[in-house]
Protein backbone atom coordinates (compact mmCIF):
# COMPACT_ATOMS: atom_id res chain seq x y z
CA UNK A 1 0.00 0.00 0.00
CA UNK A 2 1.02 3.58 -0.47
CA UNK A 3 1.92 5.41 2.75
CA UNK A 4 1.04 9.00 1.94
CA UNK A 5 2.89 11.73 3.79
CA UNK A 6 1.17 15.09 3.71
CA UNK A 7 3.16 18.27 3.90
CA UNK A 8 2.21 21.89 3.60
CA UNK A 9 3.43 21.76 0.01
CA UNK A 10 1.18 18.79 -0.70
CA UNK A 11 -1.86 20.57 0.73
CA UNK A 12 -1.10 23.79 -1.06
CA UNK A 13 -0.61 22.18 -4.46
CA UNK A 14 -4.32 21.71 -5.35
CA UNK A 15 -5.06 25.28 -4.29
CA UNK A 16 -2.16 26.63 -6.35
CA UNK A 17 -3.27 24.57 -9.34
CA UNK A 18 -6.86 25.80 -9.03
CA UNK A 19 -5.72 29.39 -8.93
CA UNK A 20 -3.49 28.87 -11.96
CA UNK A 21 -6.32 27.37 -14.00
CA UNK A 22 -8.98 29.95 -13.12
CA UNK A 23 -7.30 33.30 -12.76
CA UNK A 24 -7.01 35.75 -15.59
CA UNK A 25 -3.38 36.22 -14.74
CA UNK A 26 -2.62 32.76 -16.06
CA UNK A 27 -3.89 33.73 -19.46
CA UNK A 28 -1.74 36.81 -19.63
CA UNK A 29 1.24 34.55 -18.92
CA UNK A 30 0.12 32.20 -21.66
CA UNK A 31 -0.21 35.12 -24.03
CA UNK A 32 3.37 36.04 -23.19
CA UNK A 33 4.44 32.65 -24.60
CA UNK A 34 5.14 31.21 -21.15
CA UNK A 35 2.47 28.64 -22.04
CA UNK A 36 2.25 25.83 -19.50
CA UNK A 37 5.58 26.40 -17.78
CA UNK A 38 3.93 26.87 -14.37
CA UNK A 39 2.21 23.52 -14.74
CA UNK A 40 5.60 21.98 -15.53
CA UNK A 41 6.83 23.38 -12.23
CA UNK A 42 3.88 21.89 -10.39
CA UNK A 43 4.48 18.49 -11.95
CA UNK A 44 8.15 18.71 -10.96
CA UNK A 45 7.13 19.52 -7.36
CA UNK A 46 4.71 16.62 -7.47
CA UNK A 47 7.51 14.32 -8.63
CA UNK A 48 9.66 15.42 -5.73
CA UNK A 49 6.85 14.80 -3.23
CA UNK A 50 6.16 11.42 -4.82
CA UNK A 51 9.77 10.25 -4.68
CA UNK A 52 10.10 11.19 -1.04
CA UNK A 53 6.74 9.81 0.07
CA UNK A 54 6.19 6.48 -1.67
CA UNK A 55 8.75 4.21 -0.11
CA UNK A 56 6.75 0.97 0.18
CA UNK A 57 4.39 0.61 -2.81
CA UNK A 58 2.59 -2.71 -3.22
CA UNK A 59 2.77 -4.04 -6.80
CA UNK A 60 -0.95 -4.05 -7.62
CA UNK A 61 -1.69 -0.66 -6.07
CA UNK A 62 1.46 0.76 -7.66
CA UNK A 63 0.19 -0.04 -11.16
CA UNK A 64 -3.26 1.39 -10.43
CA UNK A 65 -1.76 4.48 -8.83
CA UNK A 66 0.63 4.98 -11.73
CA UNK A 67 -2.16 4.94 -14.32
CA UNK A 68 -4.23 7.29 -12.20
CA UNK A 69 -1.28 9.65 -11.83
CA UNK A 70 -0.59 9.70 -15.57
CA UNK A 71 -4.20 10.70 -16.20
CA UNK A 72 -4.08 13.23 -13.38
CA UNK A 73 -1.03 14.90 -14.90
CA UNK A 74 -2.60 14.85 -18.35
CA UNK A 75 -5.71 16.57 -17.03
CA UNK A 76 -3.59 19.39 -15.63
CA UNK A 77 -2.30 20.18 -19.11
CA UNK A 78 -5.88 20.85 -20.30
CA UNK A 79 -6.82 24.42 -19.50
CA UNK A 80 -10.26 24.96 -17.94
CA UNK A 81 -11.96 27.96 -19.56
CA UNK A 82 -14.73 30.10 -18.11
CA UNK A 83 -16.86 33.05 -19.17
CA UNK A 84 -14.04 35.55 -18.68
CA UNK A 85 -11.11 33.58 -20.05
CA UNK A 86 -12.46 31.70 -23.09
CA UNK A 87 -12.22 34.51 -25.63
CA UNK A 88 -8.88 35.73 -24.30
CA UNK A 89 -7.31 32.25 -24.50
CA UNK A 90 -8.52 31.67 -28.06
CA UNK A 91 -7.44 35.06 -29.35
CA UNK A 92 -4.09 34.95 -27.51
CA UNK A 93 -2.84 31.65 -28.99
CA UNK A 94 -2.19 30.57 -32.55
CA UNK A 95 -3.74 27.13 -32.12
CA UNK A 96 -6.35 26.17 -29.52
CA UNK A 97 -8.27 22.88 -29.53
CA UNK A 98 -11.37 23.34 -27.37
CA UNK A 99 -13.61 20.64 -25.94
CA UNK A 100 -17.10 21.80 -25.05
CA UNK A 101 -18.64 19.44 -22.52
CA UNK A 102 -21.46 19.09 -20.02
CA UNK A 103 -21.10 17.30 -16.68
CA UNK A 104 -24.33 15.34 -17.25
CA UNK A 105 -23.34 14.17 -20.76
CA UNK A 106 -22.20 10.53 -20.90
CA UNK A 107 -20.29 10.98 -24.16
CA UNK A 108 -18.48 13.97 -22.65
CA UNK A 109 -17.43 11.81 -19.71
CA UNK A 110 -16.05 9.18 -22.11
CA UNK A 111 -14.17 11.71 -24.21
CA UNK A 112 -12.58 13.86 -21.50
CA UNK A 113 -9.93 11.33 -20.32
CA UNK A 114 -8.93 10.67 -23.94
CA UNK A 115 -8.73 14.42 -24.56
CA UNK A 116 -6.50 14.79 -21.49
CA UNK A 117 -4.22 11.97 -22.64
CA UNK A 118 -3.95 13.61 -26.08
CA UNK A 119 -3.01 16.90 -24.42
CA UNK A 120 -0.23 15.19 -22.51
CA UNK A 121 1.16 13.51 -25.63
CA UNK A 122 1.01 16.71 -27.68
CA UNK A 123 2.79 18.63 -24.95
CA UNK A 124 5.51 15.94 -24.88
CA UNK A 125 5.91 16.30 -28.66
CA UNK A 126 6.47 20.03 -28.28
CA UNK A 127 3.23 20.92 -30.06
CA UNK A 128 2.24 24.58 -30.16
CA UNK A 129 -1.42 23.67 -29.71
CA UNK A 130 -3.12 24.67 -26.48
CA UNK A 131 -5.81 22.18 -25.39
CA UNK A 132 -8.65 23.62 -23.37
CA UNK A 133 -12.12 22.66 -22.21
CA UNK A 134 -15.22 24.60 -21.19
CA UNK A 135 -18.28 23.52 -19.25
CA UNK A 136 -20.86 24.59 -21.83
CA UNK A 137 -23.71 23.93 -19.45
CA UNK A 138 -22.36 26.27 -16.77
CA UNK A 139 -20.92 28.87 -19.16
CA UNK A 140 -23.56 28.61 -21.86
CA UNK A 141 -23.13 32.14 -23.22
CA UNK A 142 -19.36 31.83 -23.49
CA UNK A 143 -19.69 28.41 -25.14
CA UNK A 144 -22.28 29.69 -27.59
CA UNK A 145 -20.05 32.65 -28.47
CA UNK A 146 -17.35 30.24 -29.66
CA UNK A 147 -19.86 28.11 -31.62
CA UNK A 148 -20.29 25.26 -29.15
CA UNK A 149 -23.92 24.23 -29.48
CA UNK A 150 -23.97 20.58 -28.37
CA UNK A 151 -22.00 18.16 -26.24
CA UNK A 152 -19.38 17.02 -26.64
CA UNK A 153 -18.04 19.41 -29.30
CA UNK A 154 -14.44 19.72 -30.46
CA UNK A 155 -13.29 22.82 -32.34
CA UNK A 156 -9.85 23.89 -33.50
CA UNK A 157 -9.20 27.62 -33.41
CA UNK A 158 -6.47 28.91 -35.72
CA UNK A 159 -5.62 32.54 -34.97
CA UNK A 160 -9.07 32.94 -33.45
CA UNK A 161 -11.01 31.36 -36.32
CA UNK A 162 -12.81 28.08 -35.64
CA UNK A 163 -12.51 24.96 -37.77
CA UNK A 164 -14.64 21.84 -37.27
CA UNK A 165 -13.02 18.75 -35.82
CA UNK A 166 -13.22 15.84 -38.27
CA UNK A 167 -10.99 13.24 -36.64
CA UNK A 168 -11.56 10.20 -34.45
CA UNK A 169 -12.15 10.15 -30.72
CA UNK A 170 -9.40 8.01 -29.26
CA UNK A 171 -6.44 9.86 -27.74
CA UNK A 172 -4.21 8.66 -30.62
CA UNK A 173 -6.67 9.92 -33.23
CA UNK A 174 -6.98 13.31 -31.52
CA UNK A 175 -3.19 13.66 -31.49
CA UNK A 176 -2.89 12.62 -35.13
CA UNK A 177 -5.60 14.95 -36.40
CA UNK A 178 -4.33 17.89 -34.35
CA UNK A 179 -0.75 17.51 -35.60
CA UNK A 180 -1.91 17.21 -39.21
CA UNK A 181 -4.01 20.36 -38.98
CA UNK A 182 -1.36 22.45 -37.23
CA UNK A 183 1.55 22.05 -39.61
CA UNK A 184 2.92 18.54 -38.99
CA UNK A 185 1.15 16.19 -41.46
CA UNK A 186 4.29 14.04 -41.99
CA UNK A 187 6.90 12.61 -39.60
CA UNK A 188 10.44 12.21 -40.96
CA UNK A 189 12.37 9.13 -39.83
CA UNK A 190 16.01 8.99 -40.84
CA UNK A 191 17.51 6.18 -38.74
CA UNK A 192 16.77 2.52 -38.11
CA UNK A 193 16.81 3.18 -34.36
CA UNK A 194 14.12 5.84 -34.73
CA UNK A 195 12.10 3.52 -36.96
CA UNK A 196 12.18 0.76 -34.35
CA UNK A 197 11.17 3.23 -31.65
CA UNK A 198 8.27 4.41 -33.80
CA UNK A 199 7.06 0.81 -34.25
CA UNK A 200 6.79 0.41 -30.48
CA UNK A 201 3.95 2.93 -30.45
CA UNK A 202 2.28 2.62 -33.88
CA UNK A 203 0.72 -0.26 -35.78
CA UNK A 204 -1.09 1.70 -38.50
CA UNK A 205 0.71 4.20 -40.72
CA UNK A 206 1.66 5.06 -44.30
CA UNK A 207 5.29 5.25 -45.40
CA UNK A 208 6.74 7.19 -48.33
CA UNK A 209 10.27 6.61 -49.64
CA UNK A 210 11.83 9.39 -51.74
CA UNK A 211 15.29 10.37 -53.03
CA UNK A 212 14.71 13.93 -51.85
CA UNK A 213 11.90 15.63 -50.02
CA UNK A 214 11.03 17.74 -53.04
CA UNK A 215 9.55 17.42 -56.50
CA UNK A 216 6.02 16.72 -57.82
CA UNK A 217 5.66 13.19 -56.39
CA UNK A 218 6.72 14.32 -52.94
CA UNK A 219 4.45 17.36 -53.18
CA UNK A 220 1.43 15.15 -53.89
CA UNK A 221 2.42 12.88 -50.99
CA UNK A 222 2.47 15.82 -48.54
CA UNK A 223 -0.80 17.16 -49.97
CA UNK A 224 -2.46 13.79 -49.36
CA UNK A 225 -0.98 13.63 -45.85
CA UNK A 226 -2.52 16.99 -44.95
CA UNK A 227 -5.91 16.06 -46.43
CA UNK A 228 -6.16 12.69 -44.69
CA UNK A 229 -7.42 12.70 -41.10
CA UNK A 230 -6.77 9.17 -39.92
CA UNK A 231 -3.40 7.74 -41.00
CA UNK A 232 0.02 8.88 -39.81
CA UNK A 233 2.30 9.55 -42.79
CA UNK A 234 6.03 8.77 -42.52
CA UNK A 235 8.69 10.01 -44.92
CA UNK A 236 12.22 8.71 -45.33
CA UNK A 237 15.00 8.78 -47.90
CA UNK A 238 16.67 5.67 -46.43
CA UNK A 239 15.95 2.27 -47.98
CA UNK A 240 17.12 0.63 -44.74
CA UNK A 241 14.56 2.61 -42.74
CA UNK A 242 11.87 1.80 -45.29
CA UNK A 243 12.64 -1.92 -44.93
CA UNK A 244 12.13 -1.69 -41.17
CA UNK A 245 8.83 0.13 -41.56
CA UNK A 246 7.66 -1.92 -44.55
CA UNK A 247 9.51 -5.28 -44.41
CA UNK A 248 7.90 -6.80 -47.51
CA UNK A 249 9.89 -6.90 -50.73
CA UNK A 250 12.43 -4.24 -51.58
CA UNK A 251 10.84 -0.80 -51.95
CA UNK A 252 12.21 1.36 -54.75
CA UNK A 253 12.02 5.15 -54.87
CA UNK A 254 9.48 6.64 -55.03
CA UNK A 255 7.40 4.25 -52.93
CA UNK A 256 4.22 4.52 -50.89
CA UNK A 257 2.68 1.77 -48.75
CA UNK A 258 0.09 1.32 -46.04
CA UNK A 259 0.72 -0.74 -42.89
CA UNK A 260 -2.05 -1.79 -40.52
CA UNK A 261 -2.55 -4.29 -37.73
CA UNK A 262 -5.14 -6.37 -39.57
CA UNK A 263 -4.99 -9.20 -42.12
CA UNK A 264 -3.33 -7.89 -45.28
CA UNK A 265 -0.85 -6.18 -42.99
CA UNK A 266 1.08 -4.54 -45.87
CA UNK A 267 -0.45 -2.97 -48.99
CA UNK A 268 1.68 -1.13 -51.54
CA UNK A 269 0.44 1.67 -53.76
CA UNK A 270 0.83 1.05 -57.48
CA UNK A 271 -1.00 4.06 -58.88
CA UNK A 272 0.05 7.47 -60.13
CA UNK A 273 1.52 9.77 -57.47
CA UNK A 274 -1.36 12.22 -57.18
CA UNK A 275 -3.00 13.21 -53.93
CA UNK A 276 -6.42 12.08 -55.14
CA UNK A 277 -5.18 8.60 -56.06
CA UNK A 278 -3.28 8.27 -52.77
CA UNK A 279 -6.39 9.27 -50.81
CA UNK A 280 -8.56 6.83 -52.80
CA UNK A 281 -6.00 4.08 -52.12
CA UNK A 282 -6.17 4.82 -48.39
CA UNK A 283 -9.97 4.88 -48.40
CA UNK A 284 -10.11 1.49 -50.12
CA UNK A 285 -7.56 -0.07 -47.76
CA UNK A 286 -7.73 1.73 -44.40
CA UNK A 287 -10.44 -0.52 -42.97
CA UNK A 288 -9.83 -4.15 -42.03
CA UNK A 289 -11.20 -6.79 -44.38
CA UNK A 290 -14.03 -7.12 -41.86
CA UNK A 291 -14.64 -4.15 -39.56
CA UNK A 292 -16.02 -5.02 -36.13
CA UNK A 293 -18.28 -2.08 -35.33
CA UNK A 294 -17.95 -0.31 -31.97
CA UNK A 295 -19.21 2.96 -30.53
CA UNK A 296 -15.79 4.44 -31.29
CA UNK A 297 -15.58 3.55 -34.99
CA UNK A 298 -19.27 3.69 -35.94
CA UNK A 299 -19.01 7.26 -37.24
CA UNK A 300 -16.13 6.23 -39.53
CA UNK A 301 -18.16 3.34 -40.91
CA UNK A 302 -21.17 5.57 -41.59
CA UNK A 303 -19.02 8.19 -43.33
CA UNK A 304 -17.06 5.74 -45.48
CA UNK A 305 -17.03 6.61 -49.18
CA UNK A 306 -17.64 2.92 -49.93
CA UNK A 307 -21.41 3.10 -50.23
CA UNK A 308 -22.04 -0.63 -50.70
CA UNK A 309 -21.83 -2.22 -47.26
CA UNK A 310 -22.54 -5.76 -46.02
CA UNK A 311 -23.45 -6.19 -42.34
CA UNK A 312 -23.32 -9.44 -40.38
CA UNK A 313 -25.26 -9.36 -37.09
CA UNK A 314 -24.61 -12.19 -34.64
CA UNK A 315 -23.66 -12.81 -31.04
CA UNK A 316 -19.99 -12.23 -30.33
CA UNK A 317 -19.09 -15.95 -30.12
CA UNK A 318 -20.75 -16.63 -33.48
CA UNK A 319 -19.05 -13.58 -35.02
CA UNK A 320 -15.67 -14.95 -34.02
CA UNK A 321 -16.46 -18.20 -35.86
CA UNK A 322 -17.66 -16.30 -38.93
CA UNK A 323 -14.77 -13.83 -38.99
CA UNK A 324 -12.20 -15.92 -40.86
CA UNK A 325 -14.60 -17.10 -43.63
CA UNK A 326 -15.84 -13.52 -43.96
CA UNK A 327 -12.29 -12.26 -44.39
CA UNK A 328 -11.74 -14.73 -47.23
CA UNK A 329 -14.94 -13.53 -48.91
CA UNK A 330 -13.97 -9.89 -48.33
CA UNK A 331 -10.68 -10.42 -50.17
CA UNK A 332 -12.64 -11.33 -53.31
CA UNK A 333 -14.71 -8.15 -53.16
CA UNK A 334 -12.04 -5.74 -51.97
CA UNK A 335 -12.66 -2.13 -53.02
CA UNK A 336 -16.14 -3.11 -54.20
CA UNK A 337 -17.88 -3.29 -50.85
CA UNK A 338 -17.26 -2.94 -47.13
CA UNK A 339 -17.85 -5.78 -44.65
CA UNK A 340 -19.02 -4.94 -41.13
CA UNK A 341 -19.60 -7.30 -38.19
CA UNK A 342 -21.92 -6.19 -35.38
CA UNK A 343 -22.63 -7.87 -32.05
CA UNK A 344 -26.42 -8.32 -32.16
CA UNK A 345 -26.57 -7.83 -28.38
CA UNK A 346 -25.23 -4.27 -28.72
CA UNK A 347 -28.64 -2.65 -29.11
CA UNK A 348 -27.36 0.86 -29.80
CA UNK A 349 -25.42 -0.46 -32.78
CA UNK A 350 -27.59 -3.29 -34.08
CA UNK A 351 -31.19 -2.31 -33.44
CA UNK A 352 -31.38 0.77 -35.74
CA UNK A 353 -30.35 -1.41 -38.69
CA UNK A 354 -32.43 -4.46 -37.83
CA UNK A 355 -35.55 -2.33 -37.32
CA UNK A 356 -35.42 -1.43 -41.02
CA UNK A 357 -35.98 -5.12 -41.78
CA UNK A 358 -38.53 -5.78 -39.03
CA UNK A 359 -35.93 -7.94 -37.30
CA UNK A 360 -35.24 -5.79 -34.24
CA UNK A 361 -36.11 -8.66 -31.89
CA UNK A 362 -34.05 -11.26 -33.74
CA UNK A 363 -31.59 -13.30 -31.71
CA UNK A 364 -30.33 -15.30 -34.70
CA UNK A 365 -27.56 -14.25 -37.07
CA UNK A 366 -28.64 -11.88 -39.85
CA UNK A 367 -26.83 -10.76 -43.04
CA UNK A 368 -28.00 -7.57 -44.75
CA UNK A 369 -26.62 -5.02 -47.17
CA UNK A 370 -27.12 -1.33 -47.82
CA UNK A 371 -26.44 0.41 -51.11
CA UNK A 372 -26.29 4.05 -50.14
CA UNK A 373 -25.95 5.12 -53.78
CA UNK A 374 -29.46 3.88 -54.61
CA UNK A 375 -30.83 3.91 -51.04
CA UNK A 376 -31.65 0.21 -51.35
CA UNK A 377 -31.41 -2.50 -48.73
CA UNK A 378 -31.02 -6.25 -49.15
CA UNK A 379 -31.50 -9.27 -46.90
CA UNK A 380 -29.91 -12.71 -47.17
CA UNK A 381 -32.97 -14.91 -46.78
CA UNK A 382 -31.18 -18.27 -47.13
CA UNK A 383 -29.02 -20.05 -44.55
CA UNK A 384 -25.93 -18.15 -43.43
CA UNK A 385 -23.11 -20.17 -44.97
CA UNK A 386 -19.89 -19.00 -46.63
CA UNK A 387 -21.22 -20.05 -50.03
CA UNK A 388 -24.54 -18.24 -49.60
CA UNK A 389 -22.86 -15.08 -48.34
CA UNK A 390 -20.49 -15.08 -51.33
CA UNK A 391 -23.40 -15.59 -53.77
CA UNK A 392 -25.27 -12.78 -52.00
CA UNK A 393 -22.27 -10.46 -52.49
CA UNK A 394 -21.91 -11.48 -56.14
CA UNK A 395 -25.55 -10.58 -56.71
CA UNK A 396 -24.99 -7.21 -55.09
CA UNK A 397 -22.06 -6.39 -57.37
CA UNK A 398 -23.83 -7.64 -60.50
CA UNK A 399 -27.07 -5.90 -59.61
CA UNK A 400 -29.16 -9.08 -59.79
CA UNK A 401 -30.53 -9.04 -56.22
CA UNK A 402 -33.99 -7.70 -55.54
CA UNK A 403 -34.13 -4.99 -52.87
CA UNK A 404 -35.77 -5.97 -49.61
CA UNK A 405 -38.96 -4.27 -48.47
CA UNK A 406 -40.44 -4.53 -45.02
CA UNK A 407 -43.72 -6.09 -46.01
CA UNK A 408 -46.90 -7.81 -45.01
CA UNK A 409 -47.63 -11.26 -46.42
CA UNK A 410 -48.37 -11.17 -50.15
CA UNK A 411 -52.18 -11.22 -50.44
CA UNK A 412 -54.23 -13.31 -52.84
CA UNK A 413 -55.42 -10.79 -55.45
CA UNK A 414 -56.98 -13.42 -57.70
CA UNK A 415 -60.32 -12.19 -59.05
CA UNK A 416 -60.00 -8.98 -56.99
CA UNK A 417 -61.29 -5.82 -58.64
CA UNK A 418 -59.07 -3.69 -56.35
CA UNK A 419 -55.59 -5.07 -55.89
CA UNK A 420 -53.95 -4.96 -52.45
CA UNK A 421 -50.33 -3.85 -52.63
CA UNK A 422 -47.72 -4.70 -49.99
CA UNK A 423 -44.01 -3.95 -49.77
CA UNK A 424 -42.91 -7.04 -51.70
CA UNK A 425 -45.32 -6.40 -54.59
CA UNK A 426 -45.03 -2.62 -54.83
CA UNK A 427 -42.48 -2.56 -57.66
CA UNK A 428 -44.29 -5.19 -59.69
CA UNK A 429 -47.82 -3.79 -59.36
CA UNK A 430 -47.06 -0.07 -59.22
CA UNK A 431 -43.59 1.01 -60.34
CA UNK A 432 -43.10 -1.41 -63.23
CA UNK A 433 -46.73 -1.69 -64.30
CA UNK A 434 -47.29 -0.19 -67.80
CA UNK A 435 -50.93 0.61 -66.95
CA UNK A 436 -52.10 3.80 -65.29
CA UNK A 437 -52.43 3.20 -61.55
CA UNK A 438 -54.57 4.91 -58.94
CA UNK A 439 -52.97 4.17 -55.57
CA UNK A 440 -54.75 4.62 -52.26
CA UNK A 441 -52.40 4.67 -49.29
CA UNK A 442 -53.90 3.74 -45.94
CA UNK A 443 -52.18 4.48 -42.65
CA UNK A 444 -52.70 2.22 -39.70
CA UNK A 445 -52.44 4.02 -36.37
CA UNK A 446 -51.67 1.76 -33.43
Amino acid sequence: MYHLKFSSRTLLLPAILLLLLTSAAVFSEIEDADDLGDIDELIAIDDEQENGANSEPAAANFETGKKSEVLSRAQRVVLELNADSAKRAIEGNEYVLVLGYAPWCGRSAELMPRFAEAANVLKGLGSRVLLAKIDGDRYSKAASSIEIKGFPTLLLFVNGTSRPYTGGFSSEEIVLWTRKKTGAPVIEISSVADANEFLKHHSTYAVGLFDKFEGPDYGEFVKAAAADNEVQFIETSSVEVAKVLYPVGTPTKPFFGLVKSEPEHYTSFDGHFSSNEILLFLENNRFPLVTVMTELNSAKVYSSTNKLQVYVFAEDDDLQKLLKPLQEIAKKFKSQMMFVAVDIREENLAKPFLTLFGLEDSEDAVVVSFDYNSNSKYLLESDITSRNIEEFCTGLVQGTLKPYYKSQTIPDNKNASVLTVVGKTFDELVINNPANIVLEVCYLYL
